[in-house]
């Protein structure tokens, strides 16, 4: 399937179906004449419509029709309701899902001899940062898996791995905003309560956390060896590790991405 050749279906017009659609069409991966969209929110649509101008179909039927690959981007609760909608209608269409908890199999047993991809990305794909994986379904090519990759590294990063592992995925990148998140807050309020305003403190916490995150992918050095270039031995640093070690973090954050992936495992 080549990129100029395609017709973007896209079922779910919520948060990350509109960044999506807008990464694609923003990055100019595909024209807004390329794409389609259905959602039984209209305000949702006609505000897609209205700000990319890309087509809305009408129905399901439409959709189906007028696509060669569909993106599935509703809530993981309506997957049978969307699969049973579009099982009798597909043909020979690429189906690109990003529900969670929703495996290819799943699909596959749906959408007989389906072609599919599952995509699990973050919210930051909303601001264009996000991290996506790409799994590749019993079906589906390394060339489709390719042309999936490009367009969601048009949202941030993206990478290709075994879905055997999406589980731990969902814990880390799926998940883990909200981890970081609190870092950042608690961090902030810390410096609150030690006489600095909230809002000063909120834009120092977030703005280091961007910068190290940064100095982590374009640098050649380990996390490790970022940290003791800016700890210095009997240092302010030194002492803020000391306390990290002794409260056992490390066996905090352990355990919180372990029951993260668990409970995704149970859901899948």
């Amino acid at each position: 399937m080549e990129k100029k050749n395609i017709k973007l279906g896209v079922i779910g017009a919520g948060k990350m179906g509109g960044a999506i659609i807008k990464g694609t069409v923003k990055s100019g991966f595909l024209p807004s004449d390329n794409i389609f969209v259905f959602d039984l929110n209209k305000e949702s649509v006609n505000e897609i419509k209205n700000n990319l101008k890309v087509n809305t179909a009408q129905n399901i039927d439409e959709l189906i029709n007028s696509t060669s690959a569909v993106l599935i981007a509703t809530k993981p609760f309506a997957a049978d309701s969307v699969l049973d909608s579009i099982k009798d209608k597909i043909n020979n269409h690429l189906i690109i899902s990003i529900m969670a908890g929703v495996s290819t199999t799943r699909i596959e047993n749906k959408l007989t001899g389906a072609h599919v991809i599952r995509v699990m990305s973050n919210t930051p794909a909303l601001v264009n940062e996000g991290m996506s994986v790409v799994c590749k379904g019993n079906f589906a090519t390394d060339d489709e898996a390719d042309l999936v990759l490009e367009l969601f590294s048009k949202l941030g990063c993206a990478l290709k791995i075994d879905e055997k592992y999406i589980d731990i995925v969902t814990a880390i990148s799926g998940s883990g905003p909200a981890f970081f998140y609190y870092f950042i807050e608690e961090i902030a309020r810390a410096g609150e309560k030690l006489g600095l305003d909230y809002k000063t403190c909120l834009k120092l916490s977030a703005q280091t956390a961007l910068g190290a995150s940064r100095m982590i992918m374009n640098s050649k050095d380990t996390p490790g060896v970022l940290i003791k270039n800016v700890t210095t031995p009997g240092g302010c640093t030194e002492v803020g590790n000391n306390v990290l070690a002794d409260f056992k973090t490390d066996e905090i954050l352990y355990k919180t991405i372990k029951d993260t992936m668990e409970k995704a495992k149970s859901l899948g």
